[in-house]
């Protein structure tokens, strides 16, 4: 990749396995990943920010050796894009980033308004997943080596047993069959599931190790709420 083409990019991070995946993709193309760039909203109903465990991004940075840039959010529908831009304009000034990453697969909604937030700070956009064959998208994943539990779901279809499942080759198989079932995006696209990654080939030399957990399940969704977290050394077995 030439000079004029490289990015120095702040990526939007959830510590979930397309955030994650597409760090990994911006520096395989040859960007720079600068910083990550985090919204935690105290609403857990956000229409743009992913929210279960959030916290744990400061671990994902760490492991990823990323600096990790971090602002807040009440939540609220609108309100809560000029939080975004607020956190996107301090990684332009601390950071130096000419370009904000996503990992956007299918969602215009929110795309969009990244893409006005972007443009209104001087910031091109990298979206690698944008528009990816969700079901091939889930086996490189696995292929690739991404550890991922999943952290919430709500969608029928999806019930408590796959709240805290490490997702293995067997249980994406069970997956794309029941998002055939019951019409759900595979990749979680639609807000179906929510996923934090343990481990994957960017993480440095560091992998992240639950420690001590807990579910809440109403009958049709449910959260997985790692209460402690730490990092481990990738040859501790």
């Amino acid at each position: 990749m030439s000079s004029d083409h490289k990015k120095k990019i702040g990526l939007l991070f959830s510590g979930g396995k397309d955030s994650t995946y597409a760090c990994a993709k911006m520096l395989e193309e040859g960007h720079e990943v600068e910083c990550l760039v985090t919204i935690i909203s105290s609403n857990k109903n956000s229409y743009m920010l992913h929210t279960p465990d959030i916290e744990l991004a400061e671990l994902s940075s760490q492991a990823l050796e990323i600096p990790l840039v971090k602002d807040y959010t009440e939540g609220r529908k609108e309100d809560e894009l000029d939080d975004i831009k607020r956190a996107i304009l301090r990684s332009k000034d601390e950071c130096g980033i000419n370009a904000i990453g996503t990992g956007a697969i299918a969602s215009n909604y929110q795309k969009d308004r990244i893409d006005s937030i972007a443009a209104e700070c001087g910031l091109s956009v990298i979206s690698p997943l944008w528009q990816i064959n969700q079901a091939e998208y889930m086996r490189t994943l696995q292929n690739d080596g991404f550890r991922y539990i999943i952290t919430s779901v709500s969608s029928e279809g999806l019930g408590r047993e796959w709240l805290g499942r490490e997702v293995s080759d067997s249980d994406l198989l069970e997956l794309i069959r029941l998002s055939q079932k019951f019409k759900f995006n595979v990749a979680f696209e639609g807000g179906e599931a929510e996923t934090f990654v343990l481990d994957c080939p960017i993480f440095k030399s560091k992998r992240i190790k639950v420690l001590e957990s807990s579910i809440t399940w109403n009958g049709y969704f449910g959260e997985y709420e790692i209460r402690r977290a730490t990092l481990e050394d990738k040859g501790v077995v």
